[in-house]
């Protein structure tokens, strides 16, 4: 009996796990019979196929039509799969070469008429596709979408036809040209900034280092200005990270940024955000804002107004760099390495140590409204800064302050120094990497070990003052940590000697 195998893509993570579509025209009544757990856009490809074969002026089969989507146990989703479906029906019944179906995927819906439609996702298949040697053919509505990815290995396609045409060798299809960088967009500059020196250091070192930062004031000191102002110091995404970036917010149906215009993502949900939001899910699971975040910033405004338990889902993607989507019937996994900022008032009221008389909390509220961010996850962030209020004539009288294009060069310069050592920030060294490239002198180590006696820091807390401490050196271009690297990066953890005694 007639029999033909076809290739593409199922979009469940950004991995775009291979789907193959099996066509099998058997003697029987005639019917159409699509298995492997559809879900009701696929079901509904059956009118779609036929109308569209039927108007390209293909023969559509008049004995039992069996439609297969392997693997079984998968959940099939979208209309991504109609090209697919329509190419085995015309390989199994001899109208295109099933031989040349072996190196390729098809990935597109299809309109009644024989037109394709875009879909989305398609630049997480197209980087699935070149990983294993496949030319991928997509509708030409996601040509400017999948230009970000270049190569002779994806060809677009205006309709059926079109397709079947390449197939028998008589037409050529178009690789996706490469658009054009848009105008570099200049967003909020550092030099808006007046005094905060500190912060504006720490901020410096968090876009240096890659590391997780806590801005902790009164309102109005400017926490939430000096976040907004990270994006303009951050390294340039690389190619392939810019190409990770792309095919997440083509998933999520975002535009995706050019790789020439490689900006680092910048998320802020509001702090109604519930954790499927956040972290991702659903029964179909979809990226969250941490993998939206991926290779950027995620800035958590008022971080104790959110509900515990969604910022308490952060802790294993902030230590491990992905997420995990766990559902009865799949697991999918998430990248989710990021570099998280928040931003939070001292108390209830948010004048508790800003040197006036206006703050009226009680101990109890105070150390209430602080219990709301967990020790757990104040171990994770590096660098916990405290944001003093500034008085007028400190800010009138202040001078103009360094524009992000010059600090921006500074962490350029200090990100190239990481880069060439270990080949990635220094938020991220773990294990024997975090012990090769950041060792200690035996004065210093038993200093910082007596430090972390007093203050009370655990374990993780040690790992993470040594990874701010290398890259204070590494912004110095100082080869070694020195003592001075280690006194600053101590300082940076401040945010619990703040509270200290209060009554409970």
């Amino acid at each position: 009996m007639p029999f033909a195998r076809v290739h593409t893509r199922a979009l469940l993570g950004v991995d775009a796990p291979a789907v193959t579509v099996e066509a099998h025209i058997s003697n029987g009544l005639p019917a159409f019979n699509l298995v492997g757990m559809p879900e009701t856009a696929v079901r509904e490809s059956r009118d779609r196929v036929r109308s569209a074969l039927l108007n390209s002026h293909f023969n559509f089969p008049t004995q039992r039509l069996t439609i297969n989507l392997a693997p079984a146990d998968l959940p099939k989703e979208g209309s991504r799969f109609d090209l697919a479906i329509a190419l085995g029906i015309l390989a199994a019944s001899g109208q295109v070469p099933e031989a040349r179906l072996n190196d390729v995927e098809l990935l597109g819906e299809l309109a009644l008429s024989g037109e394709l439609r875009g879909v989305r996702g398609s630049i997480a298949s197209a980087l699935a596709c070149r990983a294993r040697g496949k030319t991928l053919i997509l509708p030409a509505h996601c040509s400017e979408e999948v230009s970000v990815c270049g190569g002779s290995d994806i060809v677009c396609a205006e309709n059926l036809l079109q397709v079947c045409a390449y197939l028998h060798d008589r037409a050529e299809l178009q690789s996706p040209r490469a658009q054009p960088a848009p105008a570099a967009t200049h967003g909020p500059d550092l030099r808006d900034v007046k005094g905060q020196h500190t912060a504006r250091r720490a901020l410096e070192i968090a876009a240096s280092g890659g590391h997780n930062l806590l801005l902790f004031g009164p309102p109005g000191t400017g926490k939430s200005m000096l976040a907004s102002r990270l994006p303009g110091i951050l390294p340039r995404l690389s190619t392939q990270e810019a190409l990770e970036v792309a095919a997440i917010r083509s998933i999520a149906q975002i535009q995706p940024l050019s790789t020439s215009h490689a900006a680092r993502p910048f998320r802020a949900p509001h702090h109604s955000a519930s954790a499927v939001s956040l972290v991702g899910g659903g029964s179909h699971p979809k990226p969250g804002e941490i993998t939206l975040a991926h290779h950027g910033v995620l800035f958590l405004d008022e971080l104790p107004e959110y509900p515990r338990s969604v910022i308490e889902v952060l802790r294993e993607p902030l230590e491990n760099g992905h997420i995990c989507i766990s559902r009865a019937r799949a697991q999918t996994r998430f990248p989710a390495s990021f570099q998280m900022i928040a931003a939070m008032n001292p108390c209830p009221c948010g004048y508790y140590g800003d040197g006036s008389a206006r703050c009226q909390c009680t101990g109890p509220q105070i150390l209430k409204y602080k219990s709301r961010v967990s020790g757990p996850l104040l171990d994770r962030i590096d660098l916990q800064i405290q944001v003093q209020n500034l008085s007028l004539g400190t800010l009138q009288s202040a001078p103009v302050s360094e524009c992000s294009a010059e600090v921006a060069k500074r962490v350029q310069a200090a990100h190239e120094i990481q880069l060439e050592r270990q080949q990635g920030f220094n938020a991220r060294l773990s294990g024997s990497s975090l012990r090769e490239h950041c060792t200690l002198s035996a004065d210093d180590m038993h200093w910082l070990a007596d430090s972390l006696d007093r203050l009370q820091l655990s374990a993780r807390a040690y790992d993470r003052i040594l990874r701010v401490a290398r890259t204070l050196a590494d912004m110095a271009e100082r080869p070694q940590i020195a003592r001075c690297d280690l006194k600053e990066a101590l300082a940076y953890r401040n945010f619990d000697r703040c509270y200290q005694g209060l009554n409970r």
